[in-house]
């Protein structure tokens, strides 16, 4: 059974950091890029990065760059969002997802990504 699991959401203040770790099921991990969306209350979940299943390239919406990076064991089959500079915009439900199509580079549509985890929680408080 395929599964992720998220960890690592918490409450913080504004400028914080937080790490989040998704582990995900052997069989997924290797072949697959992985990404990490976020959804607030009364909004659409949004891409936040991506990575692809290499590593090798990676990719942010406008409004994390230069304060997120994502990044991947592929030994612990493990993704990381490492969020920097925290703002109370970011406060959100972190999904993160498993594209296995097994394309080389990462995807930003939700629709394309297979398997979602549960989700954690991040609030920053201002």
């Amino acid at each position: 059974q395929v599964q992720l699991v998220e960890s690592g959401g918490g409450l913080v203040q504004t400028g914080a950091s937080l790490r989040l770790s998704c582990e995900a099921s052997e069989q997924v991990f290797s072949t697959s890029a992985m990404g990490w969306f976020r959804q607030a209350p009364g909004k659409e979940r949004e891409f936040v990065a991506a990575i692809s299943w290499s590593g090798v390239t990676t990719g942010y919406a406008d409004f994390v760059k230069g304060r997120f990076s994502i990044s991947r064991d592929n030994a612990k089959f493990t993704v990381y969002l490492q969020m920097n500079s925290l703002k109370p915009e970011d406060s959100a439900v972190y999904y993160c997802a498993a594209d296995q199509s097994g394309n080389y580079y990462y995807t930003r549509e939700a629709s394309e990504y297979h398997y979602w985890g549960q989700g954690t929680q991040v609030t920053v408080s201002s």
